[in-house]
């Protein structure tokens, strides 16, 4: 399993929930570990670095085009986040499954495909100007029963659109998924109006 950890990363111990921070195109594996000061100080952080380049620029999984992903190449990239999640829970005492995956943007789509195919890695996901990853259901369509999902997308977001929402939500939701989706009047970006409700999702259902 050693080999699957070998990939830039940030490990942050604590005792809280586990987060598993998923940066977007161009970013790297600092550039979520602010959110963790907002969400859950006490937790336990991972962040990867994507390991594919686009122009020089970090991201989880290749696209053809903007807007329009390698799906063949999203699936192998998810599969290969979750074998890094796999050693990272030996190495690190991180009960197997423990993790929320906080994803932004390409981050955000990787979040929702590693869910998709292998929602045994994952307790639920945060994500934060999301798209659809896969057109159709294929070898994802299981169940999510158990999953928590919430989605955070602008309303005036040129690429996370309100139609991408609504078919993302509808999908995870046909596969019994526990989907909540909050909306904020703004572009592509995480607006920080919407951490206190990602904290209190972070946290937990109450009750």
């Amino acid at each position: 399993m050693s080999d699957a950890l070998d990939r830039p990363y940030v490990w942050q111990s604590g005792t809280g929930t586990p987060l598993l921070l998923l940066h977007g195109t161009g970013g790297n594996e600092h550039d979520l570990l602010p959110l963790r000061e907002h969400l859950s100080p006490d937790s336990p952080v991972l962040s990867p670095r994507g390991t594919v380049l686009e122009n020089g620029m970090p991201r989880f999984f290749r696209r053809l085009r903007e807007g329009v992903f390698d799906e063949d190449d999203l699936r192998a990239r998810a599969d290969e986040l979750a074998e890094f999640l796999t050693a990272a829970e030996g190495k690190y005492g991180v009960p197997a499954g423990a993790w929320i995956a906080v994803g932004f943007s390409n981050g955000a789509n990787m979040a929702s495909a590693l869910l998709l195919r292998h929602p045994e890695s994952l307790a639920g996901v945060v994500l934060l100007g999301a798209m659809v990853p896969f057109a159709d259901a294929g070898p994802e369509d299981q169940t999510l029963d158990g999953k928590r999902v919430l989605i955070v997308n602008g309303t005036q977001d040129p690429m996370a659109t309100t139609a991408q929402t609504q078919t993302l939500a509808a999908n995870l939701r046909r596969r019994s998924a526990a989907v909540e989706v909050l909306a904020f009047d703004g572009g592509h970006t995480i607006d920080p109006a919407t951490l206190p409700t990602i904290k209190q999702f972070v946290s937990g259902p109450v009750g």
